[in-house]
């Protein structure tokens, strides 16, 4: 019972808190890169082309594997619609970011839990009963959760643990920006995070099918990187910008490649098959609280009002989303152990019948 808590509930939480710490490091990272000159368009054909090169043992040793099934022509074609899915919201994301700001996608990705959820329903793989205390949880959660996330992205408030270098780019950059593309880069991002949720789902129906993690993101990388590489030869013909030194951009590439594209998808993928997909999404608004906390660890920047009423708020949001699925599991496991009961007594009533029939049979 003990193991199979720690397999079902501590291990995908643990390992989704952890993943979103490493995405924030990696995001810093980029930023660096960018900042220095590199091409978005060329960060991810070579990032996702590194994840792509540390997974290829991973079909061979699932070609050989007796467990599996054979990677037919239905699953390659669905690995290959989560590539396009998954290219695609990488590119429209950072041309979004190129159109607007690094600010205005944190804001937007709080929608990512609200949006899977809607598309789970639409899907029927969430269940929704208005009268299910589970359900309101669940529900109520979302929306407090994604409440907290736009508090701590668009709210400042006065300092409280004032700092040696205070950073308030956050909202100055969303009060400064005037520009029209503004506009344009929210419609990419929005986009963008419609697309997140799907490719959870997409990926959630792989896992039903064919459950290797390493295999299906192997494949999904390869696909990435071939269709972000057309695109970035037409966006980028320069030869110029597709050397990359070694400096940040090598670093950045290498990091995203092993901890973000490989690492991360992995995980993503594990937790999905386990878990769900509305799971995954509602650590999207943590990475904001790891994101401020970090912040004034690491970088010495003050911690304001908002951010503390922010990240409280999006605490309560998220562990009522975790009550509500853990309670949801907890009255799916009783209603099947007594589907399994209720099986099982005919036949052990038919068997005892049986016996004490033939032992009167025997005494007459």
């Amino acid at each position: 019972m003990a193991l199979r808590y720690c397999y079902k509930d501590l291990v995908p939480f643990g390992a989704m808190v952890t993943m979103e710490c490493i995405n924030v490091a990696l995001n810093t990272l980029f930023k660096a890169a960018t900042v220095k000159g590199m091409s978005y368009h060329v960060f991810v054909v070579y990032a996702y082309a590194v994840a792509a090169f540390v997974l290829l043992p991973a079909p061979f040793i699932s070609i050989r594997s007796r467990v599996l099934p054979p990677l037919s022509k239905p699953i390659l074609c669905k690995i290959g619609l989560l590539g396009l899915i998954g290219s695609s919201s990488q590119i429209m994301g950072y041309t979004g970011i190129s159109f607007s700001s690094p600010t205005l996608s944190s804001a937007i990705s709080n929608l990512v839990p609200a949006f899977t959820f809607l598309l789970a329903i639409i899907f029927r793989m969430e269940k929704v009963a208005i009268k299910s205390l589970s359900s309101q949880a669940k529900v109520v959660g979302t929306i407090v959760s994604i409440s907290g996330a736009f508090i701590v992205t668009l709210y400042i408030g006065p300092p409280i643990m004032i700092a040696l270098r205070s950073s308030n780019s956050l909202h100055q950059t969303l009060k400064s920006s005037s520009d029209q593309s503004w506009a344009i880069g929210g419609l990419l991002l929005t986009a963008e995070y419609i697309l997140v949720p799907l490719w959870y789902i997409v990926q959630v129906q792989i896992m039903k099918v064919y459950p290797n993690e390493l295999t299906v993101i192997f494949y999904y990388n390869l696909c990435v990187s071939i269709i972000a590489g057309i695109v970035g030869v037409i966006s980028e013909p320069n030869a110029s910008a597709w050397k990359i030194g070694f400096d940040t951009s090598l670093a950045s590439i290498l990091c995203s490649g092993i901890f973000g594209s490989f690492l991360n998808n992995t995980v993503h993928a594990y937790v999905l098959r386990i878990k769900g997909a509305v799971y995954v999404a509602m650590f999207k608004p943590l990475s904001i609280v790891i994101a401020v906390a970090m912040g004034v660890v690491f970088l010495g920047d003050t911690l304001h009002l908002g951010s503390l009423i922010g990240a409280t708020i999006i605490s309560i949001g998220f562990y009522t989303v975790m009550w509500g699925k853990a309670k949801e599991e907890v009255v799916e496991d009783v209603s099947g152990h007594e589907t399994q009961t209720t099986q099982n007594v005919p036949l052990l009533q038919s068997y005892e019948t049986d016996r004490v029939q033939k032992k009167m049979d025997a005494n007459v």
